[in-house]
Parts: structure tokens; sequence; C-alpha cells
């Protein structure tokens, strides 16, 4: 029987073909397809028995786990929506994606279980909420995970899906409050989740029927550190499992540099995933003090997804793990998995993409850059691109755009094209700060910084960061005949922002320069700040 490309109908298909294999090793939890599948079966009938119908919000505020992972399937096998729920964020940032994203559902470990309490009132509705032990103390607001999926049904018996079902990703947004990119299924598995394409060739399926046949027998190993809560830790998931391989995560769903070498020699990993130099350094940093203790020969490849690789650490790594793959693997929520660098390019230089019917760089009048004329423009994709960003008609409207009869998807990066055709992605064109993978935008942090009462005025840059690569940056101004106190500054931000979001630094002026329309000059902000001028506190 012919099946569309909806997520949960391909999953299935290599879960029958696959059965008897390894779908997932996370702590002690050892699952094949099969198991896999049936335990996502037992949660989708339960959602669906609590009322939770076809295209209703469900949030996920979970560690990397195989809860994390079931309950994406089980919402899809229903038609349901997943919402990454990011399980850093304090109860103000909550509450509002929580409302934002019409949540009427939600599963979470029970050590967010505070945090998820006191944010509970910003739900439309609360028909399923499940909560996940993790031997802190539970909540007992929620009904207990695995006790549900003992009494439920591990039947499949689902109504027909459909191709257009939704995917939904939240991201950052331009005010600094997160935004939930919505893609249909059919999309989304071209886009970010390698279309059937096991190996990474370019050869994808054009028929679903094709998927069952294409996986690897046995398939890629995956050890999955960047956080499933963002969406290269989905895409890396979901690639793994359309291939017939395993997903492997860390035991608590933590970064533990050793704990991920040890899992590498163990579990015989061939990929490794990383966010940046955050992550990439740490793992080095073992590596080097102890060269030949682990066993790294089933390693084939080391890849960044969420943030880029320094030069000097894509040498180290290429030094400590020679003839492995290094490389940056370039793309956003808005727009999927643009692709890799280009293969004939310099591995240690900025990421370089090449031309094509989906890729582009536009001016400003949405007219494609003259390859080797030197202009800058902005990185366009087309194909599989979302609908929009969801209850945000205004954003998507700039960010999806009609050109040449085709829809296209602008991230919001800058680049150049070569002569030869070879995109160089110059990075963002607008001010958001990428600390470790993590966005953060200076409008939400300067509201902060400014409500302390010794506060007049504040900007928020990113500075260069060897190990980050970016640090938060705050220049500040005092009110008249105050003083600032820059660890009451300190504790003040991390009561109300997730601790990446918090000012590294506070730098104090005695008058911020603004232009006569209010705009702050953020260019001479960030000159001040790299200098390292007045510093108050680090």
């Amino acid at each position: 029987m012919s099946m569309e490309f909806n997520l949960a109908d391909l999953f299935e298909s290599v879960a029958d073909a696959a059965a008897t294999e390894e779908a997932l090793v996370s702590g002690h939890r050892r699952l094949t397809y099969d198991a896999l599948d049936r335990r996502a079966n037992r949660l989708a009938h339960h959602l669906a028995a609590s009322g939770v119908r076809p295209g209703d919000p469900i949030g996920v505020q979970l560690t990397n786990s195989s809860e994390y992972l079931e309950t994406m399937l089980a919402c899809f096998k229903i038609r349901a929506v997943p919402v990454n729920i990011n399980y850093r964020y304090v109860a103000r940032e909550l509450e509002y994606l929580y409302r934002n994203a019409g949540l009427v559902g939600l599963v979470f470990h029970s050590r967010f279980g505070p945090a998820v309490t006191a944010s509970l009132g910003a739900m439309s509705e609360r028909r399923a909420l499940l909560e996940v032990a993790d031997g802190t103390i539970p909540t007992g607001a929620a009904d207990d995970y695995e006790e549900i999926l003992a009494s439920s049904l591990e039947h499949r018996g689902f109504p027909v899906r459909r191709p257009d079902d939704r995917y939904c990703v939240y991201t950052g947004g331009s005010t600094g409050m997160p935004k939930g990119v919505l893609w249909r299924h059919d999309d989304i598995f071209f886009a970010a989740m390698g279309g059937g394409d096991p190996l990474s060739l370019g050869d994808q399926i054009t028929r679903p029927e094709e998927l069952a046949g294409r996986i690897l027998h046995p398939g890629m190993v995956a050890l999955a550190i960047p956080p499933f809560m963002h969406a290269a830790g989905h895409w890396l998931a979901f690639s793994t499992f359309f291939g017939g391989g395993t997903v492997v995560t860390t035991a608590d769903g933590g970064f533990d540099p050793t704990a991920v070498w040890q899992l590498v020699e163990a579990e015989r990993v061939n990929t490794l995933v990383v966010v940046g130099d955050a992550m990439a350094r740490p793992l080095l940093e073992v590596l080097a003090a102890a060269p030949g203790r682990y066993d790294l020969s089933s390693l084939i490849a080391v890849g960044s997804g969420g943030a880029l690789l320094s030069p000097t650490t894509k040498a180290q790594l290429a030094e400590l793990l020679p003839g492995r793959i290094v490389a940056d693997r370039f793309g956003s929520s808005e727009t999927g998995q643009v692709g890799g660098e280009s293969p004939d390019t310099d591995p240690f230089g900025p990421p370089r993409l090449r031309l094509d019917d989906k890729t582009a760089v536009f001016d400003e009048r949405m007219e494609p850059i003259r390859p080797g004329s030197g202009a800058i423009g902005h990185l366009a994709r087309s194909g599989h691109v979302p609908l929009g960003y969801l209850g945000d008609p205004s954003a998507s409207a700039g960010t999806f755009v009609e050109s040449g009869g085709r829809r296209w998807a602008l991230p919001g990066d800058l680049a150049t094209v070569a002569v030869d055709g070879t995109i160089t992605v110059l990075g963002r064109g607008s001010l958001c700060i990428n600390t470790g993978g993590e966005k953060v935008f200076p409008d939400e942090v300067e509201a902060v910084v400014k409500d302390h009462v010794d506060v007049a005025d504040a900007i928020v840059v990113g500075v260069a960061d060897e190990r980050f690569g970016e640090r938060v940056v705050a220049i500040v101004q005092a009110r008249p005949g105050r003083v600032i106190d820059s660890e009451s500054l300190r504790l003040h931000c991390h009561e109300r922002l997730t601790g990446f979001k918090v000012p590294k630094e506070f730098l104090v002026v005695d008058r911020i320069e603004r232009s006569p329309s209010g705009k702050p000059d953020y260019p001479q902000a960030r000159t001040l700040a790299e200098a390292g001028t007045n510093r108050t506190g680090n």
C-alpha cells in the first residue's frame, strides 16, 4: 500500500523492516526498533484517550532520553504536534512559550518540576500532564510516565495520517522571545531528516515505499550530544532512525566529555555531533590529556550543528582524530539543513556552500547577487521550506518571501558568491549573539538589565570568545547618584534570565550614546566591549 511522506508512517516502515535491530541506547535502556515503536504506541494511545487531537501542541520538557523521542513519535502517530521546550528557561520564559504555543499537554522530567508547576497556568488546557521520574522529588502534579505506558495498548491502530501534518520547532525570535517555526512533515523530512539517504550522498527517495529498502544493516551509530530541545538534536536523531541506525545519548542527557569518549568506545559510535567549540574544546582537552586511552576506531565523522567550529578547533580535531571527516553542518530552523562545506575549499576557513537550484544569495531587491562581484547579500533557501512562524504573520512575511515565482526562506545570514559559485557565509546580519550554540537577543537582556534599580541605560553585545564563539557583554550607565555593583546586577539577571543569556561582563560608562531616534550605536558598543574599557566584573 502506498504511503505519503509522513514522519510517523516513515518511522513505522523502518521499525517493521529493522524490528530486532537496536534503535536507541539511553543510559541503561536499550530499545530495538520494535520496542521503541511499541512504547511510542502506548503513549500515543494515552494522549488520544486524554483528548489530544490532530494539530494539538504537546510540550516536551525533557533532557536527551528515550522518553523525549518516544514523545515525539507518539505525537506524530496521532497527528499531534510535539513542541520543544528549552529546559533552561525560567518561569517567565516558560509562561510565554506555553501560552504562545497553546499547549494542551506536557511531558517533563521531575527535575524541572518547580519551574513547570509555576508556569502551568499559562497552558491553554491541561488534557495530558506526564512526569518522567529521574531520581529527584516528583511534583505529584502529573501522571507517572511509566505507569501510563504500562496501562496502555501497544498496538498501532491509528487513523490515516497526512504529509501536511505539522512539525514545529521553537527558536529564538527577533524580540528575544522564541518563535515556533511550523513545517509540513513532507518538507522537514527532505529538508532536515535525510530524505531517506542514509549515507548523505544526495540521493533522496522518490517514493515512501523506498525507505525500508534503503536502510543499512547494521545502521550507523550516532551519539546525540546536541540537546533534543534544539532542532539540530531532532534532525540528528530522526536522520539516524530513517537510515536504520542507532541513536545513543549520555546517561542523564547531560554533557560530560569523559563520558562521551567512553560511549564512543563502548557503543562503537560512527558519528559524533557537537555544538561548536563549547563542546568540541572540552572533548579535545580530554583526548589530549590521555592520548590513546580510548578506542575510537569506529569513529568516522565529527560534525558541528548549531554553531561553527573555529579554525583552531578544526585543526586540533584533525590532529587528534586523523583520517576522520571534520565539518560544520550549516542550517537553521527556518531552512533545514542547507548543507556542509564545499569539499574543495579550505576545511579550516569560514563555511562555504554552493549555488544550486535551492540555494541562492539575494540583494535587497530579491535579485541574485552576481558571482564574483564582491557584493554581500542575504542567503536564501527554496524547495522544502516552512509554512511560517506560528501565530506571527508579520515575522513570517519578512522571512518567507516570493521571488521568481518561488517561495524562499531568508534565515538572516549574510553571504558573498565567488566566481565559481561558491557561497561564503559571513554570519547573521541581525544582532543575534550565538554563545555555545544558544541564541541571545540583545533587546531581551537589555530590558532586564535596565530594570535594575541602579541602571539608567544598557546596551548588550556579543564579543568573540575562544570557547563559546561569542560571550554576552553588557555596557551599562548608572542612574544619577547610584553606583553599579556588578554582583548585584548579575544576581538580578540570573533571577530573570536563563543562565546563558546573563552577561559575562558588565562595563560601566558615563553615558551611552544613542542616535536622535533613540537607537543605540551597536558597532561602537561592541568596540568598547572588546577593548574591555571600564570593566567592572568578569
